[in-house]
């Protein structure tokens, strides 16, 4: 019996540590590094404009009144009631070389990195400069992970988080990491979503190409695998109940 019971003790242990707290599944908590935030609501981060580096692609398109202008400055046809596609613009788009700069025809090789893209008019011609490569990927303990086309300009993490599902109940919420481009190589960054000083932090909004990773618990592993310990530490308790039973006879 005190076997059984010993068991018994062990197997509750188990269970409850086996379960994720309200704590560590909540967002946007107030702690100490959150205070100053509270105190500052009238100011807030701002999202910064993305610079273009060597590799993106860009899709660029030039109007004019006179179609037989257009048509020499653009890679891809116009027309079709100016329909462009995913497909289309990154099939047709300018690919950015090492050196920063883009082949236009009847131009010449024209510097974008370090620029912004945009729309603008001049005279007689709207130029229209859109990223081609504008995805997040999302990777990790989340509920559906994968690579995610951002489809405006402001973009924040919780947003993104949302395209792919929310964090799963395995997801450490302190410990989530980004990785983003750099004209110098990757650089990555940790924060915690737990805590609501990211809501003044300079990552709250997502860049393309960032790649966010979310992190799992420590206890994950064992997690995943209690039911097989229960199921084991049951059919243990069992045996040794019958076990008992037939030396009382």
């Amino acid at each position: 019996m005190n076997r059984l019971s010993f068991l018994a003790i062990f197997l509750m242990i188990l269970v409850a540590g086996s379960c994720v707290s309200r704590r560590k599944l909540t967002y946007l908590q107030f702690s100490d590094k959150s205070r100053g935030y509270v105190d500052q609501t009238k100011t807030s981060v701002s999202s910064s404009a993305y610079k273009i580096m060597p590799f993106d692609n860009l899709f660029v398109r030039v109007l004019t009144p006179d179609p037989q202008w257009s048509e020499l400055f653009n890679t891809m046809p116009v027309g079709a009631g100016g329909a462009v596609t995913e497909e289309s613009a990154a099939l047709f788009g300018y690919t950015v070389d090492e050196e920063g700069r883009i082949d236009i025809p009847f131009v010449g090789m024209v510097t974008v990195e370090g620029k912004t893209v945009f729309s603008n008019y001049v005279t007689d011609a709207a130029i229209t400069v859109r990223l081609v490569n504008n995805f997040v990927s999302i990777l990790g303990e989340v509920n559906a992970p994968g690579r995610y086309r951002l489809t405006k300009d402001k973009v924040n993490v919780f947003e993104a988080l949302a395209m792919a599902g929310d964090m799963s109940l395995f997801s450490d919420r302190q410990k989530v990491q980004l990785i983003r481009p750099s004209p110098y190589g990757p650089v990555v960054k940790e924060f915690s979503l737990s805590d609501r000083s990211i809501l003044s932090s300079d990552l709250y909004y997502v860049m393309p190409n960032d790649i966010i990773y979310v992190m799992p618990i420590q206890g994950r592993p064992f997690q995943t695998n209690v039911s097989v310990y229960t199921l084991f530490l049951t059919t243990i308790s069992t045996a040794l109940v019958i076990f008992s039973y037939i030396r009382t006879l």
